[in-house]
């Protein structure tokens, strides 16, 4: 076996961590040879019940798992990690605005940017859950300046996932069948399910479902509003698919892309496609499994265009309204 590597996981004591925290310690991430330390990260009133997890952790007596460390503080919980996953962020709530969420994440997301960039290892690479995702990534990332801008993913592999499964089950398909489905900008109802590019068993979406209209609408809708349509079904967010999400984006990040396949992943934007450098948005991105990077040059329609528009005009005004966390 190798020398364990070290994950920190905020929000550790949440649905997400629930399901996140198993399929590491089983070596479903990072393989059945690869030992993992956890360092388990939650608020203070949070630290009872993530007792429970470590608990039934400890019950499980998984192999792999090197050591397990809780803390309810950040600069303790990053000490020396090579992952981060940041799960934890106050949900949105009723009669509470987009910039009253992002005014309080924000916050977090600064210190935890700031506590990454003393403590963590320096091949730290962190993946961003809590939401607003995108903005999170950005806020934390700018509050880590030492830390390398590549170094640092925002999550919108569940909406690709969420996409393929939809195109996938319109033609008594499989999601395994569905290729090069990319999701374009934030995190939010205004994502880009690009089906323009996307293939079923090798073939372009279009030639497979010949109703352009269910495409630009019920489709769409149906992936920018899956969350909302889950949490009324269940009565709480994602969970299960929001962790084998995390875990899909990690091995699209360090793993070799098929070559007729790209994924997508919320990054910082190089200037790709027109997008402001510095934004974290989500693109189709390819990894030789050292580096991930953009694919370049796929030709956008006027339709496409139009709506990476709009929802990377939404990152902007997130941008606008967290700036006084961003250091210049």
């Amino acid at each position: 076996m190798t020398s364990p590597i070290i994950i920190a996981i905020t929000g550790a004591a949440g649905h997400i961590a629930y399901s996140l925290i198993p399929r590491i310690a089983s070596g479903a991430l990072f393989g059945p040879t690869q030992r993992v330390a956890l360092r388990l990260i939650e608020i203070e009133a949070g630290m009872k019940p993530l007792q429970g997890v470590v608990m039934e952790l400890h019950d499980s007596a998984f192999h792999l798992v090197e050591s397990i460390e809780i803390t309810s503080d950040p600069h303790v919980g990053f000490q020396g990690a090579h992952w981060a996953f940041l799960l934890g962020s106050l949900p949105r709530k009723a009669g509470m605005e987009r910039k009253d969420l992002l005014s309080i994440n924000g916050k977090i997301f600064v210190d935890q940017g700031r506590a990454i960039a003393r403590h963590a290892a320096s091949d730290i690479r962190v993946l961003v859950l809590g939401n607003p995702a995108n903005t999170n990534c950005l806020i934390a990332m700018k509050n880590a300046p030492d830390v390398p801008m590549d170094r640092w993913y925002a999550m919108s592999r569940l909406d690709e996932d969420r996409a393929r499964s939809l195109l996938a089950h319109r033609v008594h398909s499989h999601s395994r069948n569905v290729t090069k489905m990319a999701i374009w900008g934030n995190h939010s109802s205004t994502l880009y399910p690009d089906f323009e590019h996307a293939c079923i068993d090798g073939k372009p979406v279009e030639e497979v479902i010949n109703d352009r209209t269910w495409l630009e609408n019920d489709f769409m809708t149906q992936v920018q509003q899956r969350g909302a349509a889950i949490i009324a079904a269940r009565g709480l967010s994602s969970a299960l698919s929001a962790a084998n999400a995390a875990i899909e984006t990690v091995r699209s990040i360090i793993e070799v892309t098929a070559e007729n396949q790209w994924h997508s992943v919320s990054l910082c934007s190089d200037g790709s496609y027109g997008i402001d450098p510095g934004l974290i948005s989500s693109f189709p991105t390819r990894s030789d499994g050292k580096h991930l990077s953009i694919v370049p040059e796929i030709p956008l329609s006027a339709f496409a265009k139009q709506k990476i528009k709009t929802t990377i005009e939404e990152l902007r005004e997130e941008k606008a309204m967290v700036t006084h966390l961003l250091p210049q």
